[in-house]
């Protein structure tokens, strides 16, 4: 619709147009139309405006009776005037308050476009200062140039004055044509058209420029305009000025991307890609170089190399010698070992007047538990481990820590295959043995039998001369257990162990396990140092601050000192069991050594599973392809039993038939856990732990199988029992007997039928047979035909006579031997 379709403006009854004149920044005004609302103001009539003298002393009109509305009396008649005159004279003191705000304001306006064109106008006054210097110099230059051309020129002749003498009595001529040029140019060059930026040079951008997009497309950044100034600035000041190369000192990896390399040189990434192409190496930004290569390019540019690996961010964990005046007496850590059923957690408890077995499964040790108890003043630490077979490895980490070993043997089973594993254990980590044979209170205990077996194991008791020491007692009815303890401290003052408390603690994981309630927690044995709340430590690919410590009376503790055993909360993850904690400073050191423990240890995994070549590549999927998998999800609720049930599943199995544990775990069994499992056809075995609600109705729809287990005999049995039935059936021949062929006949129909007699056993017609020629097998097959007479049987026994045809076989020959024998499948079963 265009704007002169005589239709009027839209608009408010009733009002006065008007225009305001609006002020922004650099003196940019505009003017914008507005309408102001008229008010209505009730105005006596024209002849009662101003009363004359005449009439002063009569009563005005509104006054008047005669004009005065029905009902109404003087006094509120009077009262209606005065409210009248208070409104008036309000409204006059709002009116003149606006007029006094309007001025002001105006005022304001005034003085900031006042103060906004004096900046422009200096900014200007300065530029074309700025400009005016470098004519002046370019001219100079010229002039010197000209100067010293006309001086490599030969003199005129004397008789040519004409130049000289027009020349002004004030010195030496100054040329009025070049500079006349330069300043036609500059008026010529102000009178070309330029790119109107709005403003944009200035270096200011209002928000109508930038929501609108006044240049329309792709518009210059607040940068790229102040670097374009800069080289106007240097070009005006005298020409192009290079800046002064910085030669930084580069931190150089054992291998970089070429981004990287760029970034850490401040150069750009295209002129290193350059210089790498000039060298032979055609390489991207996201590729990585090796260090040789990328100090050739660092030295090419110019700048320092500082070969570093990713391995130095580990030095900031110092390896601190203590000093002899530092150290101070620590408890003895004492870790109890032995076979299953042997005796040891009840040992402990007899010790620590505790009952823990009753809170076992099954009445076994399934974790690592740390306890501390007091004997006549002195702190002993005890560690007792589970004696299963597939603890093997928490056992051992067991040993790393420990300072005494106290081998639990029965008086009535004596030495056992984990009792060996313990000793070679305690052998392998270098600490001195005590022996507790236990359960002497049974009528068929017999301590000299244990003594003797551990000979053969080179554990020589002091009983037998040797330097072990051996005590009997019965965890039940506490016997013997004061000569244990004393045993136990005598041996730890022989060791003479001493720590130094004063100092970043270290320490090592026993357990670690994810607590619904409180998050990850790690069972720690501090070992040097004191270990405080608020603490930063870094421990395994984890890292976290000590939120709160717990004893292994539950009760919450401020610091720890060595050897003693604490629940520590506040890591950011679950760390495995055995690894070594240290105490660091800030949380960035302990973030970074976290992060570079993960990827190193993530690398590890990559290249231990990968095949180095592609003929062990092939090899390796030729030994797949014959063999079953069974898939498992595992979940427990302590990273030790994890750990222990996967290298348990990886021991079942033999060429044929393996578990394959697709994901271990600690914690709830969650959502992902189904839906994994669903991908894989595996099912999902819990240890300790419970699917939460959304996991059990996702394993109902996807119908996963989801299996608990509080004993880990149980889940070993049942994933043997499970891979067992992937093995395929073994096939057994039975011989049941012998029969030689006598004459062959030539049947119509039927072929060539051997004439026989069974020397041995029996013929049977369903059995499968073999053509032996003398003792070779040429032929096996099926019987075709059984007969006695011209009778078929269904079989003939020994020393009878009979007549056979092989089935798709005619090569017989008499004095040949048919052997008889029957296939029998057996189900098989991993041991």
């Amino acid at each position: 619709m265009s704007d002169s379709d005589g239709k009027k403006t839209l608009g408010l009854r009733g009002s006065r147009p008007g225009q305001v004149k609006q002020s922004f920044s650099h003196g940019r005004t505009k003017s914008v139309v507005v309408e102001t609302k008229r008010k209505r103001v009730v105005v006596p009539k024209p002849g009662a405006a101003k009363p004359s003298a005449k009439t002063a002393g009569q009563s005005s009109p509104a006054t008047d009776p005669k004009n005065r509305p029905a009902g109404i009396s003087d006094a509120e008649l009077d009262r209606r005037m005065k409210a009248l005159a208070a409104a008036n004279a309000r409204e006059a003191e709002e009116a003149e308050k606006r007029a006094a705000d309007e001025k002001a304001r105006a005022e304001d306006r005034d003085r900031r476009r006042a103060e906004a064109e004096a900046k422009e106008r200096e900014e200007r006054e300065r530029e074309e200062k700025a400009k005016a210097k470098a004519e002046d110099e370019a001219r100079r230059e010229r002039e010197a140039e000209e100067a010293k051309a006309r001086a490599a020129e030969p003199a005129p002749a004397p008789a040519e004055p004409g130049p000289v003498a027009a020349a002004p009595r004030g010195g030496a001529p100054k040329p009025s044509t070049p500079v006349r040029r330069d300043r036609d140019d500059r008026d010529n060059r102000k009178a070309k058209p330029t790119r109107d930026d709005g403003g944009r040079r200035a270096g200011k951008l209002t928000l109508n420029q930038a929501l609108s997009g006044g240049e329309g497309g792709r518009q210059k950044s607040l940068a790229a305009m102040k670097r374009k100034q800069e080289r106007a600035r240097q070009k005006a000041m005298g020409g192009n000025v290079e800046r002064e190369k910085v030669t930084r000192t580069v931190q150089l990896p054992e291998a970089i991307t070429v981004g990287e390399l760029a970034n850490r040189m401040s150069e750009r990434v295209a002129d290193v890609v350059k210089s790498l192409m000039t060298s032979g190496i055609m390489a991207t930004q996201n590729q990585s170089i090796d260090a040789d290569t990328a100090e050739l390019i660092i030295e090419e540019f110019g700048h320092k190399v500082q070969r570093v690996s990713d391995a130095d961010v580990e030095d900031v964990i110092q390896k601190v010698v203590d000093d002899e005046k530092d150290l101070k007496p620590r408890p003895p850590v004492i870790t109890v070992m032995g076979h299953v059923d042997h005796g040891k957690t009840s040992l402990l408890d007899a010790i620590r007047n505790a009952k823990v077995v009753s809170g076992e499964a099954g009445g076994i040790t399934q974790h690592i538990g740390a306890y501390q108890v007091d004997q006549g003043g002195t702190k002993l630490t005890f560690l007792d481990t589970p004696g299963h077979a597939a603890f093997t490895s928490m056992r051992a980490r067991g040993a790393q820590v420990t300072d005494i070993v106290v081998l639990v043997v029965a008086a009535d089973d004596a030495v056992m295959p984990q009792t060996i594993e313990a000793i070679n254990h305690a052998k392998a980590a270098n600490v001195p043995m005590i022996v507790a044979i236990n359960k002497i209170d049974r009528p068929e205990a017999n301590p000299d039998k244990v003594r003797t077996d551990l000979l053969q194991h080179e554990v020589v008791v002091e009983k037998m001369s040797g330097e072990v020491q051996d005590v009997e007692v019965s965890a039940i009815k506490g016997t013997g257990l004061d000569e244990l303890l004393e045993a136990i401290s005598l041996q730890s003052e022989i060791l003479e162990l001493h720590a130094n408390p004063d100092r970043a603690a270290t320490g090592a994981v026993i357990e670690a396990q994810l607590d619904v309630g409180r998050g990850p927690v790690a069972t720690v044995l501090v070992q040097t140092g004191t270990l405080r709340q608020g603490d930063i430590f870094v421990v395994g690919e984890q890292w976290g601050r000590v939120r709160a410590m717990e004893n292994d009376h539950g009760e919450r503790v401020k610091e720890a000192g060595p050897s003693v055993p604490v629940e520590v909360l506040g890591l950011n993850g679950t760390p495995e069991a055995g690894d070594v904690l240290n105490v660091v400073e800030t949380e960035a050191q302990a973030r970074e050594i976290a992060e570079y423990r993960e990827k190193a240890a993530k690398d590890k995994r990559a290249a231990a599973g990968a095949a180095t070549t592609l003929e062990q590549l092939m090899a390796n999927a030729k030994a797949d392809e014959n063999v079953s998998e069974l898939p498992i999800l595992v979940k427990a609720d302590v990273q030790g039993s994890a750990e222990a049930i996967v290298q348990a599943m990886e021991k079942i199995g033999n060429d044929e038939v393996r578990v394959r544990v697709l994901h271990s775990g600690v914690g709830a069994i969650t959502e992902s856990d189904i839906g994994l499992a669903e991908a894989s056809g595996a099912p999902v075995f819990g240890f300790n732990v419970r699917a939460n609600a959304s996991a059990r109705n996702s394993a109902n729809q996807k119908g996963v199988e989801i299996r608990y287990y509080s004993v880990i005999y149980d889940l070993v049995d049942d994933v043997k029992a499970a891979a067992s039935g992937l093995l395929s059936a073994e096939v057994r021949e039975n011989f049941i007997g012998y029969a030689q062929i006598k004459e062959v006949f030539k049947v119509s129909g039927v072929g060539k039928v051997a004439g026989c007699l069974v020397t041995e056993g029996v013929a049977r017609r369903s059995a499968g047979v073999r053509l032996l020629r003398d003792d070779v097998v040429i032929h096996e097959g099926t019987l075709k035909t059984l007969k006695r007479f011209k009778d078929e049987v269904p079989e003939v026994q020994s020393g009878q006579e009979c007549g056979m045809a092989f089935e798709n076989y005619d090569d017989i020959r008499p004095n040949d031997v048919i052997e008889i024998f029957e296939r029998e499948e057996v189900e098989r079963s991993l041991s």
